[in-house]
């Protein structure tokens, strides 16, 4: 039963692909769980990069369009067939579109309780990209002990839980950053070796750093700006898991060069392929609140916007010069 109040909400659309200024604030009835689904009152949403492809129109999506995949609330109603969630239940989710919004209808598969000691808005903060740098390292790459890595944009919302669950497992981070502020969050974060990409080629540094040997992996949130270079830092039969393209989409690539290069591997995983299961997306969520609440995660959440302003939000993400996370609070 919706609050007598909420048969219309507010969302973010668009209508149109493009910049931020296609973001639009409109007024849309509240939705209604369907069989298997619950309605979810939300209370901070995240801002996260897959936003922008949608909004640009590099991945596509029918129009008009309610965007955002990232959030954390209450759960309103369910529908009659759901008995594992109740009204009331604090939950998180993420690769659910329609986040951008007051409320949305979820799966009851698709959501995870947030535990005790762990806040709504540290929930919307990490479920996504906690869970991405999880799957990144025991799973697309699974990181050993002594582990020497490479890590992106190392200060970003992503770039600050890599490093501290990079260290947990042992390895030795390098990480590349464009300022000494976002430097300072990535050295406390725990990266043993900040580069600075905007002042040195940062393979050359690599290969410095190790003694010419290269690295087993690096991980490639940006994409079209440091594709080449990452592949320079590997060691013979190393990897890239490229799993974002903030600089833009890599352009078309000879296999034959990864031959030439050492036998080299490259892959381009997604979230949703390492939480299929309802095992998978439990142990991985479990893994990150636990981390969280015994105080082992630490999150920065860099700026909180009212939902009218997630064009705002769009254009800071967007600039490189944000650090942590963004979240939009309807």
């Amino acid at each position: 039963m919706l609050y007598p109040a909420f048969t219309t909400m507010q969302a973010i659309q668009i209508h149109t692909t493009g910049s931020a200024d296609v973001l639009t604030l409109t007024d849309l009835p509240t939705p209604t769980p369907g069989p298997g689904e619950a309605l979810l009152r939300i209370e901070a949403s995240g801002v996260n990069f897959i936003d922008t492809y949608f909004r640009e129109g590099r991945y596509p999506a029918k129009l008009p369009y309610t965007l955002g995949q990232e959030a954390a609330g209450t759960i309103v109603s369910v529908a009659p067939d759901v008995t594992t969630f109740k009204p009331g239940d604090r939950v998180a989710w993420c690769l659910i579109p329609g986040t951008y919004a007051q409320f949305a209808v979820a799966p009851a598969a698709r959501l995870v309780a947030i535990p005790e000691g762990v806040t709504t808005q540290q929930a919307a903060a990490a479920i996504l990209q906690g869970m991405t740098a999880h799957y990144l390292l025991h799973s697309a790459y699974p990181v050993q002990p002594g582990d020497e890595i490479l890590i992106h944009a190392g200060a970003g919302g992503t770039g600050l839980l890599f490093i501290q669950m990079a260290k947990s497992l042992g390895a030795r981070v390098f990480t590349t950053v464009s300022s000494e502020e976002k430097a300072t969050l990535a050295r406390a974060a725990g990266a043993d070796e900040v580069i600075f990409y905007t002042k040195e080629d940062f393979a050359a540094k690599v290969k410095s750093l190790t003694g010419n040997k290269g690295l087993p992996v690096v991980y490639d949130s940006v994409g079209k700006s440091t594709f080449e270079q990452s592949l320079q830092c590997l060691r013979p039969r190393g990897i890239v898991v490229l799993f974002g393209g903030a600089s833009g989409p890599v352009p078309p690539f000879d296999l034959i060069r990864l031959s030439t290069m050492g036998s080299l591997y490259v892959t381009r995983p997604t979230l949703k392929d390492y939480i299929a299961t309802r095992a998978e997306l439990d142990h991985r969520a479990k893994d990150v609140f636990d981390a969280i609440a015994n105080g082992t995660l630490r999150l920065r959440v860099e700026h909180v916007y009212p939902l009218a302003d997630a064009a705002q939000a769009h254009r800071e993400l967007e600039s490189r010069a944000t650090t942590g996370k963004l979240l939009l609070i309807p």
